[in-house]
């Protein structure tokens, strides 16, 4: 190869790995302009930011495209809400990952990246914790894979309590001294655990 189409080999090398290795602030800046750019009726796409707590793993995933939910996507965030004692996998009811992307947005973090606290719970394990802790409910809706705890980073959790229960749709848990709000797709409930009682009816 002649010296001056190395130049011009390791130049496009260059540039390609730089677009590799750009910094995840500068990909959501590109998906916001983007967003901004498109006309109202073009199809759109549901984003999921999630980080695991308990495993650390973290996934970033288009789940549903206009009103179709993305079976893969789907499969995906059901493993990623496994109950991380043991194992176990069940399906989620994808309604919940409609609230937690309107939840991101309502509080003016569309995509923002959610810390989940606890997804999907064994019935083993749900009764384990049960005898150990407090505050756990026995027949919760985390074994039916139909609701997640959750926080948001640098998000004060009261607020994100006060934009749950703003969206009207299913429970809304309140655990200040754990710092998560519990969602779910069951009736419209509300309640607040060892909270002060100006707390329990969502002031």
């Amino acid at each position: 190869m002649h010296a001056s189409g190395k130049t011009s080999w390791c130049f496009w090398v260059a540039s390609a790995m730089l677009l590799l290795i750009a910094p995840g602030g500068a990909r959501a800046q590109s998906r916001a302009a983007s967003s901004q750019q498109s006309p109202p009726n073009e199809s759109r796409d549901h984003l999921l930011q999630l980080y695991n707590t308990h495993t650390a793993e973290r996934i970033e995933i288009v789940y549903r495209h206009d009103d179709q939910y993305i079976p893969g996507a789907l499969a995906k965030l059901d493993y990623f809400l496994r109950d991380h004692r043991t194992g176990d996998v069940r399906h989620f009811d994808p309604r919940l990952y409609d609230i937690l992307a309107d939840l991101t947005s309502s509080i003016g973090h569309p995509g923002g990246e959610i810390d989940i606290v606890c997804g999907y719970r064994a019935p083993s394990t749900n009764e384990s914790l049960r005898a150990h802790t407090t505050g756990v409910a026995k027949n919760s809706l985390h074994i039916q894979a139909e609701a997640i705890d959750l926080r948001m980073p640098g998000i004060d959790t009261l607020k994100l309590r006060k934009a749950a229960l703003a969206l009207h749709r299913g429970g809304v848990g309140y655990y200040p001294h754990s710092d998560f709000i519990h969602v779910d797709v069951g009736r419209v409930r509300q309640w607040c655990f060892d909270c002060p009682a100006t707390l329990a009816v969502g002031d």
